[in-house]
């Protein structure tokens, strides 16, 4: 696709994602992607070379995307996430694994995310052409009353005796078991970084008795996603995977934690590229990437994918983790939609804000 079938798919909001110049948090001093990110921001810190070895293979070694500084990933935990009747019925050949990442390496993307089983199964003949993100933690649906918590299903070491390149996890941040998640998902990094494998966060917030009040959702308020995202870099994500905002002021409206009025009047006004801006900026400034979410498919899934990847680029993100909408499709469509997606980080007159 290029620039004008990306501006045409973007309809009535197209001017206005395109051209937005952020005023709140300045591009200049946010730590940009690139092909040389590695050189001029992660070598500077405490991850050893065998971490930045498995960086490298994350951003270089396969996908239409390799060699830019931008991801593409699929992203496929939802037989347990979501149920995987929910997941896979629409498309019954996923539910065996070996097609979950012949849509991974087909779709151009950089690698693919699932579960240990999913990944195990098909390990020796695909782990070195495709690199593996093992998601270690998950919920699941099957416990009745439903539970809201993630547990560990697999280690770290079993993710690098598989050959992966980086493990993932998910913290619920906002849940009464949130702090056994930090501890549980910081020791687990630690481990990973000593192995060398890259570590990346799902940085969700998950309390519906709290974060849900008048008819607003606030799991995604953008000031309460954005210091899940600063409590994910905290314990060295190296990744940080985060929803879209769609709204802001959760702080102020749920009455609890603490913030600043700066942030509203100033930094993250309503716009949804400042709003991402304000997740990167916790993210470090960029020094550890932001990778924002697919989201659920719909009827609209192109261009709701195509918007996500905007919004993503010209934040300062370093792009995209998308699965349902592209594994709930016949195998052709949920390319073409990979395939979109990368092909706004490839579109050189899309830029920065």
């Amino acid at each position: 696709m290029n620039f004008g079938e990306i501006k045409n798919l973007l309809g009535a909001d197209g001017d206005n994602l395109l051209n937005h110049v952020c005023t709140g948090i300045l591009k200049d001093k946010i730590h940009l992607p690139g092909p040389d990110f590695i050189e001029r921001v992660v070598e500077h810190s405490d991850r050893n070379n065998l971490v930045l070895n498995n960086l490298a293979r994350l951003f270089n070694q396969t996908g239409r995307l390799a060699g830019t500084g931008f991801l593409s990933v699929l992203p496929v935990d939802q037989g347990i996430e979501h149920t995987a009747s929910a997941s896979f019925a629409a498309n019954p050949s996923y539910f065996d694994p070996e097609n979950i990442i012949k849509l991974a390496i087909n779709g151009g993307c950089n690698a693919v995310a699932s579960t240990w089983g999913i990944l195990g199964s098909i390990s020796r003949r695909y782990a070195y052409k495709i690199p593996f993100i093992v998601k270690i933690n998950h919920n699941e649906l099957l416990t009745k009353p439903e539970l809201s918590d993630q547990t560990l299903f697999a280690n770290v070491e079993q993710a690098f005796n598989m050959g992966a390149a980086a493990v993932g996890a998910t913290v619920y941040f906002g849940s009464k078991e949130s702090r056994r998640q930090i501890q549980e998902i910081s020791e687990s990094f630690r481990y990973a970084h000593e192995l060398g494998l890259v570590c990346v966060l799902w940085c969700y917030l998950r309390n519906k008795e709290e974060f849900i009040k008048e008819g607003k959702d606030y799991h995604t308020a953008n000031d309460l996603e954005s210091q899940a995202n600063y409590l994910g870099v905290t314990i060295e994500a190296d990744i940080i995977k985060q929803k879209l905002s769609t709204l802001n002021r959760g702080f102020l409206d749920l009455k609890f934690g603490k913030t600043d009025t700066l942030v509203y009047e100033k930094l993250a006004t309503d716009h949804p590229i400042e709003w991402n801006r304000y997740q990167v900026a916790n993210c470090f400034m960029g020094r550890a990437g932001l990778i924002n979410s697919g989201g659920e498919s719909g009827g609209t899934d192109l261009q709701d994918a195509i918007t996500a990847a905007v919004i993503n680029k010209r934040s300062g993100g370093m792009g995209l983790i998308l699965g349902r909408k592209a594994f709930k499709k016949p195998t052709p469509e949920g390319i073409k939609i990979l395939n979109a997606v990368q092909d706004v980080y490839l579109c050189e007159e899309i830029k920065i804000a």
